[in-house]
């Protein structure tokens, strides 16, 4: 790899770090990665600090001063990846082929951090003092429970939020939230050669899922313009012992994507009515949704008149890119940003298309556009 421009070169070493999230079998985690950024940063003089979610494991937040120091822009991006079994290609070395680098973590999300950080490095450069303070947030852990862009935001402020996502360079103000939670269903036990002595939770768990399949046929009437519908997935299940038991337990895990506007909480408590309407009719069956649920998060949906929009399509026509907001059907740190009252935005290059692939590439073309985006953003928004 020669002749490499300084955000590509800084993408390679990006990639070259396996940061594959602890929680997955055999990660590392995101402390090796933590201290590169922190690293990149301190050489050119720009302020920077960790900040501990787990032990070894940090956001890395960098500051760069605006001239109104009343009013602040996040940059946000994760350092963490999925895991890389299964993938076809050398997940840590950046092969270039084509104007696309191949590698695990290029698309998702390690293209866009990269932007972010060459955008404060280059401002600084050039002693271009933005109009409000910028921080950047390096943030661990969004491939599995959002616990470090929740740890940035205690008693975070701020006037806006960029969310590096692969969005193939568009902005997106609307994405789907997510509910997961477990579902239980206990039968009786017995020997599978006389079964009417015993309650099979497995067949009980095949009517939930019926019914669950069958609710989720009502997704199609209630679409939003930018998200499409809801959507519903099984997608783990155990049960029984071995084949000449009567199971007694069966367990499934769902995957609920929820609109703008939908409650978590509510969904909740209609699939619960669901299972008890379910195990009603099958005597000897009980079966509960496990508490607290596996994950909640709720969907992002920024008004597509905030200050933060408009500055963006005002960027992005400048750039002769299609600037009309759009909507995503995966969720991001977003939400939680603007839980937290901050309007964001998610913006990045790369399609999701090729997020969590077993040959995951970005296109490098896209690399250098999103850095100039941030740029002007930066020297845009007051």
């Amino acid at each position: 790899m020669t002749s490499m421009s300084p955000v590509i070169a800084t993408l390679a070493e990006l990639v070259r770090i396996n940061s594959v999230n602890s929680s997955y079998e055999g990660g590392p985690g995101e402390g090796e990665i933590a201290a590169h950024v922190r690293r990149f940063f301190e050489k050119r003089g720009i302020e920077v600090r960790e900040q501990e979610v787990f032990p070894g494991r940090p956001n890395v937040i960098a500051r760069l001063p605006g001239r109104n120091p009343a009013r602040r822009v996040v940059l946000e991006a994760h350092t963490d990846t999925v895991s890389v079994q299964g993938m076809t290609i050398a997940p840590f070395e950046p092969v270039i082929r084509e104007g696309k680098m191949y590698g695990r973590g290029s698309c998702d999300t390690k293209a866009g951090l990269a932007a972010m950080m060459h955008a404060l490095a280059s401002l600084k450069e050039e002693g271009v003092t933005p109009p409000c303070e910028v921080l950047l947030a390096a943030a661990v852990d969004e491939e599995y429970s959002y616990r470090g862009v929740v740890r940035f935001c205690e008693g975070l402020r701020a006037d806006a939020a960029i969310v590096a996502e692969p969005t193939e360079l568009r902005a997106v103000i609307a994405t789907k939230g997510v509910l997961r939670c477990r579902i239980v269903a206990h039968g009786k036990a017995a020997h599978s050669s006389k079964p009417h002595l015993g309650v099979n939770a497995i067949t009980a768990m095949a009517r939930v899922i019926g019914a669950l399949e069958t609710d989720a046929g009502r997704f199609a009437q209630n679409r939003h313009p930018l998200t499409g519908q809801a959507t519903l997935n099984v997608g783990v299940i155990h049960g029984g012992v071995q084949v000449n038991f009567v199971p007694d337990r069966c367990a499934i895990e769902i995957d609920r994507r929820l609109l703008p506007g939908e409650k978590a909480e509510t969904v909740l408590r209609e699939y619960e009515e669901l299972v008890a309407k379910v195990c009603a009719a099958l005597p000897g069956v009980r079966a509960e949704i496990e508490q607290p649920p596996l994950l909640v998060d709720e969907a992002l949906d920024t008004p597509d008149d905030s200050h933060v929009v408009r500055t963006a399509r005002a960027v992005l026509d400048e750039m002769g890119l299609d600037s009309a907001p759009c909507g995503v059907p995966f969720g991001c740190d977003a939400s939680k940003l603007s839980r937290a009252g901050i309007p964001a935005i998610v913006f990045g290059p790369g399609s999701i298309d090729r997020a969590h692939t077993a040959d995951e590439f970005i296109e490098l073309d896209q690399v250098e556009r999103a850095l100039e985006f941030h740029r002007r953003f930066l020297s845009t928004f007051a």
